[in-house]
């Protein structure tokens, strides 16, 4: 009987949940689509569109609990009690703006929403009335006696059995137990089946477990990366080049003293060093360039921009952004005026770049850069890769383009025969 017990409970918790939830969503919606053309409902929209999250914690709970065997003992490491696992992501950043978000955006929250609706105004009647043809009549039947020792006279059990005595009521209530008895097989099946579809609206998907565990690692493997990069530069900054300041410096006071039969190769090993030294600082400068951990992304930009080989027009103005970002975007747009400069045949090249809003994730940093060359770069069909402009091959535009999806970002080309070639790059910010 344990069983039958907790599936009558899961539904009558079903109705105590579903009915005051009806009344809530109708007042929440209907104030909500009243007031949204003065802005004053948006916020009631948004609260009934998320209204399916602590709904779902409920109802996982609930279904949880309904599968799990009852026991007398519970030891510390039993796993009764706790809530079973959602479907949402922790959010990248603290606040409710990064949160409502990703809320937002992810399916769970409207596959929620949904059953929230569905238990709201479907679910929570079907089980009062699966209750009511359970225990309405077996009630009636087995409350025989009980009706007639309060009435002293004959009763009308159910409205269809006249009853004048003991035995024949005695009789009815066996058969109101033996009826309550059979009716409980469907109502187990009922319940059975009301749990499977909380379980299958509402609860974390394979598919979304996975991604999470994806996304989550990708990007500690992006800040690790971020961070061995930056120790690299550190390291050179702080020791080689030094050591080859140090060595330059003492070649150039040796030159002074030098005999004149040693002046010569102390000159030659003078210049060397000062050659390789300027080697390194552009080495360290093409690992982590000083500039855009100093000064950010646009000043980095800029810096890239005097350093080419073909003269680049700048209209950049942007915030700072996250060192994973900065890091992608402006080795991005390194390489894409390498490209330039190796490929296109142009004269000048344009960059412009800024932050809008985007279509799912928030923000969206976009950067395109233009050039006046032939044109002719050909993506492949797998991604922004292929034939760079002119179509030569190996232009670094699928490396470009694996660069910024490692951070779901986006590369589109538009590079028409005759020109001008146009790379756009999108990362999320």
């Amino acid at each position: 009987m344990i069983r039958p017990v907790a599936y009558t409970g899961y539904l009558v918790g079903g109705v105590l949940v579903g009915a005051p939830l009806s009344a809530g969503l109708l007042i929440l919606g209907t104030l909500g689509a009243a007031l949204s053309p003065v802005l004053v409902g948006l916020p009631l929209l948004a609260l009934f569109a998320l209204s399916g999250i602590p709904v779902g914690v409920l109802e996982r709970r609930r279904a949880d609990r309904l599968d799990r065997p009852a026991v007398r003992h519970r030891g510390p490491g039993d796993e009764r009690g706790r809530a079973p696992a959602g479907p949402h992501r922790t959010p990248a950043e603290p606040g409710l703006g990064p949160w409502a978000r990703l809320r937002f955006t992810e399916q769970a929250t409207w596959r929620e929403l949904a059953y929230t609706v569905l238990l709201a105004f479907v679910l929570w009647p079907l089980d009062l009335l699966v209750l009511a043809m359970v225990f309405a009549l077996p009630g009636a039947l087995l409350t025989a006696p009980a009706q007639l020792a309060l009435s002293g006279e004959e009763i009308r059990v159910a409205k269809l059995w006249l009853v004048d005595g003991y035995p024949q009521a005695s009789l009815i209530a066996a058969g109101g137990l033996l009826l309550l008895l059979a009716l409980l097989w469907p109502l187990t099946l009922y319940a059975r089946a009301r749990a499977a579809l909380a379980r299958v609206l509402l609860a974390p998907r394979e598919t979304e477990v996975r991604l999470a565990e994806v996304t989550e690692s990708r990007a500690r493997l992006v800040a690790a990366f971020e961070a061995e990069r930056r120790r690299i530069e550190r390291d050179l900054h702080d020791g080689a080049q030094q050591r080859l300041v140090a060595l330059s410096m003492r070649l150039g006071l040796a030159r002074l003293d030098a005999p004149p039969e040693l002046a010569d190769h102390l000159a030659q090993a003078h210049r060397e060093a000062d050659e390789v030294l300027g080697e390194l600082r552009e080495l360290i400068h093409g690992i982590h360039p000083r500039v855009l951990a100093d000064y950010g992304l646009g000043d980095a930009i800029a810096d890239a921009a005097d350093r080419s080989a073909v003269p680049v027009e700048v209209d950049v103005e942007l915030p700072r952004f996250t060192e994973a970002v900065e890091s992608a975007a402006y080795f991005a747009v390194r390489e894409a005026l390498a490209n330039v400069a190796r490929h296109s045949g142009a004269g000048r090249a344009w960059i412009s770049a800024g932050c809008a809003a985007g279509d799912r994730h928030g923000r969206r940093l976009w950067i395109e850069v233009r050039d006046d060359g032939r044109g002719g770069a050909v993506p492949s069909g797998g991604g922004a890769g292929g034939k760079g402009p002119g179509g030569r091959a190996g232009s670094g535009l699928t490396g470009l383009a694996d660069r910024l999806a490692v951070l779901d970002g986006t590369l589109a080309v538009d590079s028409p025969p005759g020109g001008p070639t146009v790379l756009r790059m999108e990362i999320p910010c």
